[in-house]
């Protein structure tokens, strides 16, 4: 189903305690949401992992002035910039922070222990160096916003389409979520950190219905693999969903980054 990324969560209120909007401690805290712990391994001068209000306070002390996201795929470098160690760990991982004013990057570990109904995730953040470059693949907010307006078209078409009434409980389940999710999402919930342009809050928003939406759609589609769906029906639905959810991934990637991008440009 889908969820935000870690990444993102750590270069929002990363963004927002670099320009003062937010304590270490409030930072920290919203980093870590839901997860146990969350510690960065690897940083220089530190021979051991350290807590994150450690962490992000070192990586500003060695130039580290903003943070952006990347949100690779197989075949997809989004957000990367290199070298080619760092972006097969992000790649690895699905997602990547990377830090803008010094070669810092960070990608997480995620472990999980503990019986059923009592799991404890800890989040291990490995720094690694990072070319200062353009990142791969990030439209304007202006662009991603565009084409989300056209995405949300397609992901509902393509819902409808879908015989959602008889694909069975999994996609029942999705439709579920992505209601309460967007109830949510309408009621005035802090879609990013303090500091970020309205535009960019927008852009996030509208990135996260289409990411629901496309979630709902796979489920359903996953569950007619196991019926009667010929593959020239199945085949046909991938392509449509797959443009979708890479339109999706561009213009959260562009939310996040807005604070870096607008430093870039003034």
């Amino acid at each position: 189903m889908f969820s935000e990324p870690r990444s993102g969560r750590l270069a929002a209120w990363g963004n927002a305690l670099l320009a003062g909007k937010v304590s270490p401690d409030d930072a920290a805290l919203a980093i870590v949401g839901d997860d146990t712990v969350h510690r960065v391994a690897g940083l220089p001068g530190e021979a051991a992992p350290v807590g994150l209000t450690l962490a992000l306070g070192r990586l500003r002390a060695l130039g580290v002035s903003g943070f952006r996201v990347a949100l690779p795929a197989p075949g997809h470098p989004l957000g990367l910039s290199g070298p080619p160690e760092f972006n097969a760990r992000a790649l690895e991982a699905g997602e990547a922070v990377v830090g803008f004013g010094a070669p810092h990057g960070l990608v997480p570990e995620v472990r999980e222990a503990g019986p059923t109904g009592d799991v404890h995730t800890e989040v291990v953040w490995h720094c690694l160096a990072v070319r200062q470059a353009p990142p791969a693949d990030v439209p304007s907010l202006g662009e991603a916003e565009r084409e989300l307006a056209e995405a949300l078209w397609d992901a509902t078409a393509a819902l409808t389409r879908l015989d959602i009434a008889g694909a069975g409980p999994a996609a029942e389940a999705a439709i579920d979520a992505y209601r309460a999710r967007a109830e949510v999402l309408g009621s005035g919930e802090e879609v990013l950190a303090p500091g970020y342009p309205p535009r960019a809050v927008r852009v996030l928003e509208l990135a996260r219905r289409v990411g629901l939406l496309v979630s709902v759609a796979q489920a359903a589609e996953g569950r007619s693999v196991a019926g009667a769906v010929s593959a020239s029906e199945l085949a046909a639905r991938s392509a449509v969903l797959r443009p979708v959810e890479r339109v999706a991934r561009r213009a959260r990637v562009a939310a996040y980054n807005a604070v870096v991008e607008e430093k870039e440009r003034g």
